[in-house]
């Protein structure tokens, strides 16, 4: 993933030392919420471009894309 940099949180002093009690990683699990978020955010990007796409392509009359479709095969 390349280099990497340090962030830091406020937590409530109960639910650090809950996360101590359980032996649980804090860093580990804040690491894989960041990236299900980006991956999520990414998602909804992509999601936004296809309906433009999709917004796009609906202007453009059935003939035209039957005749484009026609001259590609023909100079094949």
């Amino acid at each position: 993933m390349g280099r990497s940099v340090v962030i830091s949180v406020r937590i409530p002093e109960e639910l650090k030392e809950e996360l101590e009690k359980y032996e649980i990683d804090e860093a580990e699990i804040i690491r894989k919420a960041l990236m299900n978020e980006v991956r999520r955010a990414k998602a909804k990007d992509l999601e936004r471009e296809m309906e433009d796409v999709g917004r796009a392509l609906s202007k453009i009359p059935p003939e035209e894309v039957v005749k484009e479709i026609r001259e590609d095969r023909e100079k094949r």
